[in-house]
């Protein structure tokens, strides 16, 4: 019996019919080499009698005492969690990526632990894909990432590898995992970092310095001027999902001319593609949209302690030109960096749970419309650099999939892998129509910028 963190009691408070809180991965994979026709339905007889089920997938959620903990499950049903599933005909992207957008609507059981892991087939050309979808409770994104990328293997002939559900966490070495979110910034806010008293001259001091530079430059991302937007109206429970690769050498390339960051560039790509999906529907603000951005503050080769900010960036939507607003969000960016850089690591944490205080308080009860302090979350998970495989079968692409909100009714998150910047777009279908068209705004955006760098 383990209870639940406050962050982790949130996401189970936070949910609603029109807001599930689980987070998913889509993984395309192409069949190993002289497979037969029949080789997925044979991959999913092997997975039944995958019946060992480690920590957190063998844990369901309980109650002692009004309490919410976690037990683990001594009747877990492999078969509800484990589902072979067929696409309809003809089997493209498109229907791989609809199948996805319903099964992230569905809210998860809380009776049985809360996981699903999809294995499709009936797509074309020898492919087939795995949907995993994991409660927020349960485990964090980065997390999944981790666990869906130890799955995998460098060496294409490796067979017998167990699934997720199978995988047995990492011991963690001492420390915070890196991760950082708006939602574990805030529990951190209400609940440890108030023993931490050291660090209120620092924070204070910053804090003060922000807002003196916001009320000197009203440019600057501040904390209190994200606009109203259609972005954050209320949802329903209806999602659409959209995915797609992206080159990683053609970012670099846009990196090189303009001395900024792949995530400057990928953020600027954002940007682009909001605006023009925006300007579309006759729906920009005339102030800049501002975005929650967790940004790496790592300077050497380290692995040790919580090198991780997050910035409220401003994306600067009200820019015609694709390469002064890339030059505007890196120059954005670094600022907020360099502000970084002059606290510790228990000072970023708690200057940030304060700042997002007011977004906090204004996404669970809506009650302060004018404290808008971001329009979206873009949100940037590495992943392998390499070739992976499962069981024989190649990876081709690996897809985020995680969590729209009431006030927040878009997500873009994305990882890289060998060589591929993969996006993952989840939003609300009514508030956003034919939201899949920000992918091809995405490569309209990197388009721009190699134009604008003469590439």
């Amino acid at each position: 019996m383990t209870p639940l963190s406050p962050t982790d009691q949130l996401f189970l408070w936070l949910e609603k019919r029109q807001q599930p809180m689980h987070v998913g991965g889509l993984q395309l994979f192409s069949f190993p080499e002289n497979a037969p026709d029949d080789y997925v339905a044979r991959l999913a007889e092997q997975l039944r009698q995958q019946h060992q089920v480690t920590a957190p997938f063998n844990r369901r959620l309980s109650y002692r005492l009004g309490q919410p903990v976690w037990v683990e499950d001594d009747q877990l049903d492999l078969e509800h969690h484990f589902r072979f599933e067929a696409l309809p005909t003809p089997g493209r992207i498109r229907e791989l990526l609809s199948f996805v957008s319903a099964e992230h609507s569905h809210l998860m059981d809380r009776e049985r632990p809360m996981w699903e892991v999809h294995l499709i087939e009936g797509l074309k050309d020898r492919q087939f894909a795995l949907y995993t979808k994991v409660h927020h409770s349960l485990i964090d994104g980065v997390s999944a990432m981790r666990l869906a990328t130890r799955m995998l293997s460098e060496n294409p002939h490796e067979t017998g590898m167990p699934p997720i559900w199978d995988m047995t966490p990492r011991a963690r070495s001492g420390g915070d995992d890196g991760s950082l979110s708006l939602w574990r910034s805030v529990a951190h806010l209400l609940g440890s970092s108030g023993k931490q008293l050291g660090t209120i001259p620092t924070v204070a001091k910053e804090l003060l310095k922000t807002i003196n530079q916001a009320r000197k430059d009203p440019a600057y991302h501040s904390i209190f001027h994200a606009p109203r937007s259609v972005l954050n109206q209320k949802i329903t429970g209806s999602r659409r999902f959209a995915a797609q690769s992206y080159c990683l050498k053609r970012i670099k390339a846009v990196c090189e001319a303009y001395g900024t960051t792949v995530n400057d560039v990928v953020t600027a790509m954002c940007a682009s593609a909001l605006r023009t999906y925006l300007m579309n529907q006759d729906a920009l603000p005339a102030k800049p949209l501002i975005a929650f951005v967790p940004v790496s503050l790592r300077r050497d080769d380290s692995s040790e302690g919580n090198q991780v900010g997050v910035i409220l960036a401003n994306l600067h939507t009200d820019e015609n030109n694709a390469g002064q607003r890339l030059m505007k969000i890196h120059q954005s960016m670094e600022e907020a960096k360099d502000r970084y850089r002059n606290m510790s690591s228990e000072e970023i944490v708690n200057y940030t749970a304060l700042t997002l205080a007011p977004a906090a308080f204004h996404l669970l009860t809506g009650m302060a419309p004018n404290w808008q302090t971001f329009n979206v979350v873009i949100s940037n998970v590495p992943g392998p650099s390499e070739p992976r495989y499962w069981n024989g079968a190649r990876l081709e692409g690996m897809y985020p999939v995680s969590i729209a909100m009431d006030r927040l009714a878009l997500n873009m998150t994305l990882t890289s892998y060998n060589g591929q910047v993969e996006f993952g777009l989840i939003g609300c279908r009514r508030t956003l129509p034919s939201m899949q068209r920000m992918l091809d705004h995405l490569e309209e955006g990197l388009a721009e910028l190699e134009t604008a760098a003469s590439l």
